[in-house]
């Protein structure tokens, strides 16, 4: 007799026809339960148009006929918000006060790394005024949504990513607004956007320490920051601002990265500080937090940019990157109860 857990591994394993994503990649399937001669499917219809919620009956009919011919299918569909449906392992902001110092570089080649370690990966890109996350992958395609949710658009590697630049008719579309409209948009993305089961959610933060950084700061339950910076004198001041906000916020500071730390030259095997010394440890002495990796300016990694390939980009620091991540516990919100069950976070010590 085929098993409920056989069943539901077949199910998981079908695409939704609007994304390249799995049932189980996007926790729309809600319960299976075996009879004898039959089977009853529940599934999350959030984000799913009636065209679509017929192909997928029809895919999960085919799919479990591989394993049983005989057994009768009852599929239903029940209508959840998306925060009812995603569910998030870690959840990292990426931040600093500067602008210009890298953040979205950062997050990508962070949501790049852990892609490449076999997670699922989802960047929100809360940087509204100034979103670069779309072009970094290549990403031309619109969300598809409803009046219910809205569905990430996915990468070549398979990583989730939602920026106002993919909802603006082109991407130079400037985005003129006051900060309420701004905190109001980030809130949107992560509560209707159906992110579905991801091991990381990676938040690109605008610069500075104003509205977009206090929205995501007090509303999303941030496992930890990863605080990034340059070797500028100017640069170490104003992100210690941002250090102190997070401390206030009473949230976790768990890496910092130096971005454009040196430029290696290959002819001369010699790294030139363009830039001055490398102040990346005085500012994790600052934060209190380990010095994660110092990113060099690199042509290539420029280039891959500029065409929408980061994807393509690798390094020792790109690794080392995504073994920190993968390797560090992070607490949740200190709003969570002690088992977490006020927030989707999966923290360290939280019974399973």
């Amino acid at each position: 007799m085929i098993q409920e857990e056989q069943i539901r591994a077949q199910i998981e394993k079908v695409v939704l026809p609007e994304i390249p994503r799995t049932l189980g990649q996007m926790n729309v399937l809600k319960k299976i339960e075996r009879q004898e001669q039959s089977v009853s499917v529940l599934l999350n219809s959030t984000g799913l148009s009636e065209k679509s919620q017929v192909k997928i009956q029809k895919l999960i009919r085919s799919a479990v006929a591989r394993l049983d011919k005989t057994l009768e299918i009852k599929i239903e569909f029940v209508e959840s918000a998306p925060k009812e449906v995603n569910t998030f392992g870690k959840i990292i902001a990426v931040m600093s006060g500067k602008g210009g110092v890298g953040k979205s570089l950062v997050s990508g080649l962070t949501a790049v790394a852990l892609r490449r370690a076999g997670f699922e990966v989802g960047i929100l890109d809360a940087d509204i005024t100034g979103p670069s996350i779309p072009k970094m992958f290549g990403m031309t395609t619109r969300p598809s949504f409803d009046s219910k949710a809205i569905l990430p658009v996915i990468s070549n590697t398979g990583i989730e990513v939602m920026s106002l630049n993919l909802l603006l008719p082109s991407e130079e579309e400037s985005v003129i607004w006051r900060g309420p409209m701004i905190g109001q948009v980030i809130t949107q993305f992560w509560e209707d956007v159906l992110w579905g089961k991801l091991d990381y959610l990676i938040i690109d933060l605008p610069p500075g320490t104003a509205d977009a950084p206090l929205t995501v700061l007090q509303r999303i339950p941030v496992s930890g920051i990863v605080m990034v910076t340059t070797p500028q004198d100017l640069t170490t001041m104003i992100v210690k601002k941002a250090v102190n906000m997070a401390k206030h916020m009473h949230k976790p500071i768990v890496g910092v990265v130096e971005n454009m730390s040196y430029l290696y030259v290959a002819e001369l095997n010699k790294k030139i500080e363009l830039f001055g010394k490398s102040r990346g440890e005085e500012m994790a002495h600052a934060a209190g937090a380990p010095l994660i990796a110092q990113i060099p300016i690199d042509p290539e990694l420029a280039r891959l940019c500029d065409q929408g390939e980061i994807e393509r980009y690798d390094s020792e620091e790109v690794k080392r990157l995504g073994e920190f991540m993968e390797k560090t516990p992070m607490s949740c919100d200190p709003a969570c109860t002690s088992d977490c069950n006020s927030c989707n976070c999966h923290c360290e010590g939280e019974s399973e």
